[in-house]
């Protein structure tokens, strides 16, 4: 089975409860996240770049919902790296351009917002530690980057970055656990 049939399958399941499958899935996407990111904000310093690749892994936690099964995976997962890259090169004050040809496949336009999402993420948010929720609203919300937040927590940014990884871990804990 090639790679992306799995990924999808991978999604797939996860999007359905499967918490070892979306571990799978974040497993195998994030070294090609950061290979795309590497590949299209090689100019930017590597903590720069792992900043993106968190923004993307946090954007596809949040967005996984939208993946239409019927849609190759692909395109979609490019769509959010690149949109993310886009955003952190203009924050950086960089132009680019990314050719159109770089996307696999025609991307679907978006389907009209779910006017209860907001509600519902910020309701789950806000069942977090402080801590925790602090920094999902910093990056998810204010688009602030790791570098930025750790200052306000008064750490490293290598444990801002440990610290977000714990707190889409407890998210992720309650999106299941709400699932069942």
């Amino acid at each position: 089975m090639e790679e992306p049939d799995k990924w999808a399958r991978l999604l797939a399941a996860a999007n359905r409860g499967d918490t070892v499958s979306y571990a799978a899935f974040l497993r195998a996407a994030a070294p090609v996240v950061r290979g795309i990111v590497r590949a299209k904000a090689g100019g930017l310093d590597p903590h720069s770049r792992e900043d993106i690749v968190q923004n993307v892994m946090l954007a596809i936690h949040l967005k996984r919902h939208t993946w239409n099964e019927d849609r190759p995976l692909r395109p979609w997962l490019y769509a959010i790296a690149r949109h993310k890259i886009i955003d952190a090169l203009r924050r950086h004050g960089s132009e680019t351009s990314l050719p159109i040809d770089d996307m696999a496949e025609n991307i679907p336009a978006d389907a009209d917002p779910d006017p209860f999402e907001a509600t519902d993420v910020e309701r789950t948010i806000a069942r977090l530690d402080m801590r925790s929720a602090g920094i999902l609203r910093a990056i998810a919300f204010e688009g602030i980057s790791l570098a930025g937040i750790a200052p306000r927590l008064g750490i490293t940014e290598g444990a801002a970055r440990v610290a977000l990884h714990r707190a889409l871990r407890k998210l992720a804990a309650l999106r299941a656990g709400d699932r069942e």
